[in-house]
């Protein structure tokens, strides 16, 4: 692996504390099928509006979700496939680790 500086480690670690919250990871799985609004995201986690436009921000602010707005109402996606590139590798990754465990 090539040479990385600290503010790429630093930054790669800090994408992984964000993704590593079990809600963030639910919205993000979420969003890798569909965009959603809030409301849909609300719905969808059995959550309050106020806690998951929380976690919202915190996955804009680490680039993991984007949103625009149609008309009114603001509709969030995963930020470029490289969120989703990741999301699935690990998914993968994980579902690896529990057939070896079966085995």
């Amino acid at each position: 692996m090539r040479y990385l500086n600290q503010e790429t480690i630093q930054e790669t670690s800090k994408l992984f504390k964000t993704i590593g919250d079990a809600t963030r990871l639910k919205i993000l799985l979420a969003l890798s099928e569909t965009e959603m609004n809030v409301s849909a995201i609300t719905e969808y986690l059995e959550m309050e509006q106020s806690a998951v436009s929380h976690q919202l921000k915190l996955l804009r602010e680490n680039h993991l979700v984007k949103s625009r707005k149609e008309g009114k109402t603001v509709v969030y996606s995963l930020d470029d496939n490289h969120v989703k590139s990741i999301l699935s590798q690990i998914i993968d990754h994980m579902n690896h680790i529990n057939q070896e465990k079966k085995n």
